[in-house]
């Protein structure tokens, strides 16, 4: 297993969807990308405590490979737009790619590179590409969050399109629900 660690708005919506794609074994919702230990939910909706929400997907590189995981987070959340996502308003919200290793640094900044070049997007990609120093995983609360609280209206209007798009773009590569 392999894991990487993705930020791009409100952790709940990448969870949902990293949930469904084949080859991935778990994701769980955290904080990373930051300067205070030990962080909580409300400390890092603070703005100051300089991690983002962020989700650590741990996966099988022989069904699932990082440069896919990273086109399915392209396609979930606006990467031009900083530190905000929709109505989500702060460095908190930021999109972010944590990398573990000079592969995966490599391959995000081609990545980035090669949506640059094809015009993927109106505006400049803004993702900010950072080696992961530590990963602090959410409260209890925020794990599995729409597997929970599908019917909650923050799911039905955030997530469910997210749900919607990437299901949509990558059905091959989507588990049933």
């Amino acid at each position: 297993m392999t894991t990487a660690t993705l930020g791009g708005g409100c952790f709940w919506c990448l969870e949902a969807v990293f949930q469904r794609l084949a080859g991935v074994h778990s994701v769980t919702s955290g904080y990373a990308g930051g300067h205070t230990p030990d962080p909580d939910y409300r400390s890092v909706c603070s703005g100051r405590t300089g991690h983002a929400e962020v989700v650590q997907i741990e996966y099988d590189p022989a069904v699932m490979d990082y440069e896919t995981l990273l086109a399915v987070f392209f396609t979930i959340h606006d990467p031009t737009t900083p530190n905000r996502q929709g109505a989500d308003v702060g460095p908190q919200y930021r999109s972010i790619i944590l990398w573990e290793n000079e592969d995966q640094r490599d391959t995000a900044n081609a990545v980035i590179q090669r949506l640059t070049r094809e015009s993927a997007f109106p505006n400049p990609i803004v993702t900010e590409v950072a080696p992961l120093e530590r990963f602090y995983p959410a409260e209890a609360h925020h794990q599995d969050y729409y597997l929970e609280n599908a019917p909650m209206p923050y799911c039905q209007m955030v997530i469910e399109p997210k749900l919607k798009k990437a299901g949509e773009r990558f059905s091959t590569l989507m588990r049933d629900a």
